[in-house]
């Protein structure tokens, strides 16, 4: 889960400012660097999980919470209003904010099928649904050790994703896309190419695409894969999180 965050905190400066450079600085003191409608969402996801109640409700309050977050319109239309039926979404919202899922499960089997209600509250499409399972599964095999090959041998058969692009040959002229079908593959080749977690968060930022969606999906895989997240990058990205957001950080990993 803090993966997922510092994804966000870091790509956020970067989600209407494309860059295709990786060396770049990690916490800019010219950029604004904060939690955007990705961490927020997180939380939601991980307050039910600990807390019970059920997704909508966690959804709604979280999100009516931080009303002025740069929230996709379709999402926002859905939380202001007073239906709250899904909307047939195949956005990339509903794999950005799953990765608390990935890790509070003992099967695989459950971890799918959770991954499947997190996401169709809002994003009841197939590829919105398959979005979330995708990312939830690619941190359930990487915290139970699956090697690399093994979790995108799996995602390429079960979701149909295509992994086996090179990092190199797709960068340079990507471009920014909110769908799941044309941004998680993209996000998890990031993880999968990476040598470290800085590194999986520099080449996801450096697609110039939705950078901090993107970072904050191969964050949450590279967290769960390399064991931990560093403690200096992510003492800086605590800093911009509240106290009911910090609560909510402790209490998830007391319960793993």
């Amino acid at each position: 889960m803090k993966g997922a965050i510092i994804g966000d905190i870091i790509g956020a400066p970067y989600e209407f400012l494309a860059i295709k450079n990786k060396d770049f600085d990690l916490f800019d003191p010219d950029r604004w660097q904060h939690t955007t409608d990705d961490s927020i969402l997180t939380f939601a996801i991980a307050d039910k999980l600990i807390n019970g109640g059920n997704y909508q409700e966690s959804l709604l309050k979280w999100s009516k919470k931080h009303p002025d977050q740069s929230w996709g319109t379709s999402y926002a239309r859905w939380f202001k209003s007073d239906n709250h039926q899904p909307y047939n979404s195949f956005g990339n919202g509903s794999a950005m904010r799953v990765s608390p899922v990935g890790w509070l499960f003992n099967t695989l089997e459950e971890t799918l099928e959770e991954a499947k209600k997190s996401a169709e509250v809002t994003h009841n499409h197939p590829e919105g649904i398959k979005g979330a399972q995708a990312v939830a599964t690619a941190i359930f095999m990487a915290r139970n050790k699956a090697t690399k090959e093994e979790i995108k041998k799996y995602i390429e058969d079960t979701f149909e994703y295509n992994l086996s692009r090179k990092y190199a040959d797709f960068q340079p002229d990507y471009t920014f896309d909110v769908t799941c079908q044309g941004s998680v593959p993209e996000a998890i080749i990031c993880f999968l190419e990476s040598t470290d977690f800085e590194d999986a968060i520099r080449n996801a930022v450096a697609l110039g695409g939705d950078a901090d969606t993107q970072a904050c999906i191969t964050g949450s895989i590279a967290e769960a894969f390399y064991g931990k997240v560093p403690a200096n990058i992510w003492s800086e990205c605590e800093k911009v999180l509240d106290t009911e957001m910090q609560k909510i950080i402790e209490d998830f990993y007391n319960k793993i």
